[in-house]
């Protein structure tokens, strides 16, 4: 069954899709998808027409995923394996359930949002759910598109005689059609003209939204839920404001008008004086700015001046560490989402690539994803590059695993997922696959929920080819670095893999993957090899402290664990997983084989 959740609790509304009787849902290597019964009967996802039962799927010239996305809708993709093929990339094969926008509501009690967040209405664009906030209405959060939306203005109830009596009434109504919102009915109210309809409710301080549909009028209040497009005939009275926001209608009669006119006239010559002599003043005297903001185009990336991001970082005085790109500085900035930032000063980015530049940033803005960093803006003003991100007040994974006090083994379960997440996601989920090149303890930062962020994903890209490397000149860092690098042949996405399984022996056993131990200790100085070593000679425990209680208490984990790491440090890419692959191998959905050597 598929549920929306009543996050952040566990607790599970009324479900959407559903699969009777099963017990568990397969992707088997035929590319099929069924519902499993505990009894072993299978049942095809027939329920909707979108998922056709009717496909030939050829698990020979074609690569199959599937994706539970995360605006709860299933799907599979598609992807020819002949690199010569008219159709390249991912493309959508069949998914349920058809219209989320509609099924979300199906067998509901009305709690929640809806497919969208409130006060926005969901349409089916391409086969996915778009959400789209009512005219006077802005994103509550600009980055999350399915995060509702909140007035511009605020809905008054006082003054009603005045407001009636007034011939510029402070509201006006904008219309909508095709659209619905089942739910948040008040009053509902017949026979009435849309004329009658609208004028009901602008004398109604509550009424936020009226519907009218064949005579009748049904007035709604704030929140709006399930909004959905929805043809028939129905048209939506929308409630905005006129007159501007702390310019309360009525504030002065007309006998008071002259006096106020006097008034205004002596104290504008006054301002004149004073704006003269505080202009002069602002020259000499450096003051705090409001930082502007531009978007980039189809992204919620905003564009920062120099000067401004000099003043949220105090001259960039705070540091908060130093890496391959460049410094990182603390800073501040005015918004209601974010307070603290952290700006990054790049290093070494070519000259001329400014398009470049903001072409890769525009493909980093539309990702979004609880397991990476968010990407907040960026400065493109003459040869200062910067970029803008949401603040990490837990430091980064290595504080965590190499400090004395190593985190419980719950934590780093926690950790390793979170990572896996992130990577399944630019790997496999956005438009165009993005390769880290850089996956380290350092380069992983920890939220206040202890929630595993990514960080500096796609800066390769906007970077020479002599930047982020280290002596062996290949891009990455040393001990993280996949054996293709040293051959100069191009490479993929399994760079990544290989720094995450490397990554990943660093989370099983707190420690750094190259050390410098005392005579006697050699064999454990490269954790690869010892890790390996360990494994052939059924050690796995030696690999975890005694006091990791945790770790040895689940063992099966641990023993898994470790063989997934060695599948992903393989010599050869090819034998290496996908990192869809290892998530499922570490969630324990897929079993895990004995590995083989991955020096060979």
């Amino acid at each position: 069954m598929f549920s929306p959740l009543a996050w952040p609790t566990e607790l599970r509304y009324s479900y959407y899709v559903a699969f009777r009787p099963a017990a568990r849902l397969v992707f088997d290597e035929s590319g099929e998808i069924y519902a499993e019964a505990k009894n072993g009967t299978r049942t095809t996802l027939q329920e909707d027409p979108n998922w056709r039962a009717d496909l030939v799927l050829d698990t020979r010239n074609n690569y199959y995923r599937a994706t539970l996305d995360y605006f709860g809708v299933l799907t599979q993709y598609v992807h020819s394996k002949d690199s010569n093929s008219q159709q390249q990339g991912w493309r959508i094969l069949r998914y349920i359930p058809g219209d989320i926008c509609t099924s979300v509501l199906d067998g509901y009690y009305g709690y929640g949002s809806g497919a969208c967040g409130y006060n926005s209405y969901c349409s089916m664009i391409e086969q996915r759910p778009t959400c789209t906030c009512l005219d006077g209405y802005t994103l509550i959060d600009p980055s999350n598109v399915f995060g509702g939306c909140q007035p511009n203005f605020t809905l008054g109830c006082g003054g009603d005689e005045e407001l009636q009596a007034r011939p510029e009434d402070p509201y006006t109504f904008k219309v909508l059609n095709d659209v619905d919102f089942p739910l948040n009915d008040y009053e509902k109210i017949q026979p009435y003209t849309q004329d009658v309809c609208q004028q009901d409710c602008l004398k109604d301080c509550i009424c936020a939204v009226a519907i009218y549909d064949n005579q009748t009028c049904w007035k709604k209040r704030l929140p709006l839920s399930f909004g959905k497009a929805k043809s028939g005939g129905q048209t939506i009275l929308i409630k905005t404001r006129v007159a501007p926001l702390g310019t309360p209608p009525g504030s002065k009669s007309k006998k008071d008008k002259p006096v106020f006119i006097g008034l205004l006239t002596g104290l504008l010559v006054i301002n004149v004086v004073l704006l003269a002599a505080v202009l002069s003043v602002i020259r000499l005297k450096k003051r705090k700015r409001e930082i502007k903001v531009s978007s980039l185009l189809e992204t919620n990336v905003h564009s920062f001046s120099y000067e401004a991001l000099m003043d949220a970082t105090w001259g960039f005085t705070e540091e908060l560490g130093r890496g391959s790109f460049g410094i990182v500085y603390k800073g501040t900035i005015e918004s209601r989402f974010y307070n603290e930032v952290a700006v990054k000063k790049l290093d070494g980015l070519a000259e001329g690539r400014e398009k470049e530049f903001k072409a890769e940033l525009n493909a980093i803005g539309k990702t979004s994803h609880k397991n990476l960093v968010r990407l907040i803006g960026f400065c493109d003003e003459g040869t200062n590059r910067l970029l803008v991100y949401e603040f990490m007040s837990n430091g980064s994974l290595a504080n965590f695993l190499f400090a004395q006090a190593k985190p419980n083994w719950d934590l780093r379960v926690r950790f390793a997922l979170g990572i896996a997440r992130g990577l399944v996601y630019l790997h496999e989920e956005c438009d165009t696959p993005i390769i880290h090149c850089d996956i380290k303890p350092q380069n992983i930062l920890i939220d206040d929920n202890f929630n595993a962020k990514i960080s500096d994903f796609g800066l390769a890209k906007l970077l020479l080819s002599d930047q982020s490397r280290t002596n062996t000149m290949i891009r990455g860092t040393r001990g993280y670095v996949a054996p293709e690098w040293f051959r100069n042949v191009p490479v993929t996405v399994k760079v990544d893999v290989y720094s995450f399984g490397v990554m990943l022996l660093e989370i099983i056993c707190c420690r750094r993957s190259v050390l410098m131990l005392e005579s006697g200790e050699e064999e454990k100085a490269v954790l690869t090899d010892w890790a390996y070593d360990c494994y052939l000679g059924s050690r796995i425990n030696a690999l975890v402290d005694d006091d990791d209680k945790g770790a040895l208490a689940d063992k099966g984990r641990l023993q898994r664990w470790v063989k997934i790491a060695i599948w992903c440090i393989q010599e050869h890419h090819e034998m290496r997983p996908t990192m869809g692959m290892v998530l499922q191998m570490l969630q324990g959905f897929v079993e895990v084989s004995d590995p083989p050597s991955p020096f060979s």
